[in-house]
């Protein structure tokens, strides 16, 4: 959809030619988004399963198969032979995840993981790389950072680094590109 789409959409006006689903996200989206500063205004915003299933009982609602839970069965990831972990292996890959997360001392470190590592273990049946992004985003404005926004442009070039990114479990590319992404005129206001 395009941006003035989405905003029609916000507006409460249906968009015409789109499918009721696309509707559906883009408002999940935005009450994720919503609940996600509500959570961050409030101080309650961490990087936790608790957390994310939260966002992603809204994010995912209607859209996923299961929402607000770790998915219960074996998924793929199209156009990658990596495998995300079972089921059974979800809850220790998050606590891995939380642990990488802490490690680094700077924030979009700790944030770029919070994103990657997300997307790679499909926690949930659905919503992963959006569900990384609310987390990865989260941890920005929560510490006062910019957030990170792949631009429409850029998409395809983002699609193909994440497709190696699963494959190899490196982070430094899609870091190195998801950093790209920030925009240098808001980034200079916070040196």
């Amino acid at each position: 959809m395009t941006l003035p789409e989405v905003q029609t959409i916000l507006d409460n006006i249906t968009v015409g030619g789109h499918k009721i689903c696309d509707q559906n996200m883009v408002l999940n989206q935005a009450d994720t988004w919503r609940h996600l500063f509500s959570l961050i205004n409030n101080g309650k915003f961490a990087f936790s399963k608790a957390v994310a299933l939260e966002l992603h009982s809204i994010a995912g609602k209607e859209e996923a198969l299961g929402w607000g839970a770790f998915r219960t069965g074996n998924v793929t990831i199209s156009g990658s032979d990596y495998e995300p972990p079972s089921p059974e292996q979800l809850d220790k890959e998050w606590r891995k995840t939380e642990a990488e997360v802490s490690v680094s001392n700077d924030v979009y470190d700790r944030a770029i993981t919070a994103f990657l590592k997300m997307a790679r273990a499909q926690f949930f049946w659905d919503v992963n790389k959006r569900m990384g992004r609310f987390m990865m985003n989260g941890i920005l404005i929560s510490q006062g950072f910019p957030i990170i926004n792949v631009p429409a442009k850029r998409q395809q070039e983002f699609n193909q680094l994440m497709l190696e990114f699963y494959s190899a479990d490196d982070t430094s590319e899609m870091n190195k590109f998801l950093r790209s992404c920030l925009n240098e005129k808001i980034i200079e206001n916070f040196k």
